[in-house]
């Protein structure tokens, strides 16, 4: 099946109507006629219903029109990225990273590639770390840096770049101390804001045995994928939570950070930079190198 008939193919379906689709392609109706029918003899099914109200998808067609565009998609990128050695810029990197990567780890490094690698385009997307773990897998960024553990599939090569301790976000009136600290017991009361239960479910479950040995129970009141969503449900006395204190660097209204009087029970945060194994050298590869190293 020639490319161009997957482009015909998701453009019918995306006009409902073969006139108005070859009108957008630029060629003759009987000509996109023709190809969606050797299409269709290639496969063996029928992909749309003709009518004078237009091309409608079967069942058959629906089913694989996500498929035809992903791998359109891909094509695009792979031609894409010839194109963009052959003008001798270096390529593209993807990187994923949770939100306490941005503020401090990875804009150096950013700034060291550069120096570095100057023709490289960088692709940056913020993501929990389930939805790191997915595009990892699927292939869909080149590197992330994410909290581990973190199962994985597939070969993947780690770099610990930070171990961080916790400290609580509580709203800005949050009882405190004499000595400036709270206490996990407080913390519990309040109840918790924390990521999802896919998102770190072993650090969630040590932050939680800590407080059950310690006698009071917490629950989690609030779930959040994101650093920022769960600083705004702090602020807005949904309950308290636990961060990284890299965390503490950004200002949030309506919410301060507090040292836990009892951190030494809690787990240490470890961020990694994970990235897919290749027998040659990648530009994944090269930017983890430039990232800190924790033994």
């Amino acid at each position: 099946m020639e490319t161009r008939h997957l482009r015909y193919f998701i453009a019918v379906a995306n006009s409902g109507s073969l006139t108005r689709a070859a009108e957008g392609l630029g060629i003759a109706q009987p000509a996109l006629s023709q190809a969606l029918a050797r299409m269709e003899a290639t496969l063996g099914v029928k992909l749309f219903h003709r009518s004078r109200r237009g091309a409608e998808l079967t069942p058959a067609g629906l089913a694989i029109l996500e498929d035809v565009q992903l791998s359109v998609t891909r094509i695009d990128s792979a031609e894409e990225h010839a194109r963009l050695i052959q003008q001798g810029v270096a390529g593209r990197l993807t990187i994923a990273f949770v939100a306490t990567a941005a503020f401090h780890l990875l804009p150096q490094a950013l700034f060291d590639h550069r120096q570095k690698i100057p023709n490289v385009r960088f692709a940056l997307r913020e993501m929990s770390n389930i939805e790191q773990v997915r595009a990892l897998e699927n292939g869909e960024v080149d590197l992330g840096i994410l909290y581990t553990p973190a199962e994985i599939n597939g070969r993947m090569k780690q770099r610990v770049i930070a171990r961080d301790r916790m400290v609580a976000v509580v709203p800005h009136d949050f009882p405190v101390h004499d000595d400036g600290m709270v206490s996990l017991r407080d913390m519990a009361r309040a109840g918790l804001v924390f990521f999802g239960k896919d998102e770190t479910p072993t650090l969630r479950a040590e932050i939680l045995n800590v407080m059950r040995e310690l006698g009071e129970p917490a629950q989690i009141v609030q779930e959040a994928s994101r650093t920022m969503t769960v600083l705004a449900c702090v602020a807005a006395h949904c309950g308290v939570s636990l961060l990284s204190s890299t965390t503490s660097r950004v200002s949030f209204p309506g919410v301060r950070y507090v040292e836990i009087r009892e951190s030494h029970l809690l787990p240490i945060l470890e961020l990694s930079a994970v990235w897919p194994a290749r027998s040659r050298a990648t530009l994944a590869e090269g930017f983890a190198e430039l990232l800190p190293h924790c033994r």
